[in-house]
């Protein structure tokens, strides 16, 4: 056997697959966010209000929910690059439309919300497909520092992207914008049709897509650990998302003098996103679990600093304090995930967690006005910074969420071997302490 035949060994293929996913969604990131702002903007330059700017924002959030759990089916039956680069080029075709109809003049909304609507789409089915790329692209002794990296890249393009987004509307037509991020996604998808799936194990034939979801639902039940977590992160992130995406527009303009420190409460919350991803680089807390669940209750602190209202400087400080803590979350979630999922159910797990993190999401921004009208903009933050206090609270009784830990590499592999679905409840004994 020639050197040039010579099979590549599935570490530097892992390592490699690793390279292209965060450079892929680093260009995708800096484009998305940048398109967020510039899709509003196009909607209120063609003659809409606040309330239109909503309903696009709705129409892309609506089949992202309503799709998520057919994506995971699909991502775990299919080749997940495939499904990824598939997705990619619909969201590349949907957004070079948008910006066309924008920089053509006069955008219907109807026009908007169904572009906006297959961008949605393409991206329930690509979420649990990337996530599930990732887990399986990353060895198992740099998994927690992997997962930091790649989150500090992608907090990092979220800044950059709604930084440079609002710079180049700034600048020019938001339908550039528009276009700039459909190129991002051929550029994106580009890349993924280059990762190596050769060293994941082939799929053997299900029994149709409804048999998948079942699988996928035991799989997510069976583990008491996955589905409180999910449970507790649907009301975390509908709370978290009524305070910040409703209630802090409002306080900033009556009671901080504006727009501008709220920009500034923001952007202290992604400089803490990135101070929590390069601390997880170094830190591997033991109870992965325990550490990332102690993480969530401060994100009730800016809802509480907004309640009272803290000045812009300490409101700075709680929404920086928020931001490295739910990276603690985040990077202690994706590695328990990658320790106890099997490879073969990644991305439908991923999907049912997916879903429950964001399905009462529209519901709560929805409600936010009708609540503060009822009992007024403090008590209503103030109920959302004791939702999440109390739920994270609950979790805690969850005797699998105090007690997993970080496992040895070799327990790691001799766990998933001997665990071929969720109804083996003792498969994870080993791994509590």
């Amino acid at each position: 056997m020639t050197a040039a035949s010579a099979p590549v060994p599935p570490v530097r293929r892992s390592g490699r697959n690793y390279r292209l996913l965060t450079a892929a969604a680093i260009i995708t990131g800096l484009g998305t966010h940048g398109a967020l702002i510039a899709a509003a903007f196009a909607v209120l330059e063609s003659g809409g209000d606040g309330g239109d700017v909503g309903l696009v924002a709705a129409a892309r959030a609506a089949p992202l929910v309503l799709f998520l759990l057919i994506g995971g089916a699909v991502a775990d039956r299919l080749p997940r690059h495939r499904v990824m680069v598939a997705a990619n080029a619909l969201n590349c075709v949907s957004q070079a439309a948008f910006a066309w109809l924008v920089l053509a003049g006069d955008p219907k909304l109807w026009q908007m919300m169904l572009l906006t609507a297959l961008c949605g789409t393409g991206q329930a089915f690509f979420n649990p497909a990337a996530e599930g790329m990732l887990m399986s692209s990353v060895s198992r002794e740099q998994a927690s520092r992997a997962f930091a990296l790649f989150r500090m890249a992608m907090q990092g393009a979220t800044i950059g992207g709604a930084a440079l987004g609002g710079a180049m509307i700034a600048a020019m037509d938001p339908g550039w914008v528009l276009a700039i991020d459909a190129a991002s996604f051929a550029l994106a998808g580009a890349l993924r049709a280059f990762l190596d799936v050769s060293h994941i194990p082939s799929r053997a034939p299900g029994g149709g897509l409804l048999a998948d979801l079942r699988d996928g639902w035991q799989e997510f039940i069976g583990r008491p650990w996955l589905w409180s977590i999910v449970a507790q992160f649907s009301v975390v992130v509908a709370a978290v998302g009524a305070a910040e995406s409703v209630y802090g527009p409002l306080v900033a303009r009556d009671e901080l003098g504006g727009a501008r420190p709220w920009g500034f409460a923001l952007a202290a919350f992604g400089v803490g996103t990135l101070g929590g991803a390069c601390l997880m680089t170094r830190w591997k807390p033991r109870r992965l679990l325990l550490a990332g669940t102690l993480c969530v209750f401060p994100l009730a602190l800016p809802s509480a600093g907004l309640a009272v209202p803290l000045p812009v400087a300490g409101l700075c400080v709680v929404m920086f304090v928020s931001g490295v803590a739910i990276e603690v979350f985040g990077v202690s979630w994706m590695t328990t995930m990658h320790q106890e999922i099997p490879e073969e159910k990644l991305s439908r797990v991923s999907a049912y967690d997916w879903f429950g993190s964001v399905a009462m999401m529209p519901v709560a921004t929805a409600l936010a006005g009708p609540v503060e009208s009822l009992v007024g903009r403090s008590q209503a933050l103030w109920g959302c910074a004791a939702l999440i206090v109390l739920v994270t609270g609950a979790v805690l009784f969850v005797p699998e969420v105090r007690n997993l830990t970080r496992a040895a590499t070799t327990e790691v592999v001799a766990a998933k071997a001997s665990r071929p679905s969720s109804a083996d409840a003792e498969g994870s004994v080993g791994r509590l302490g």
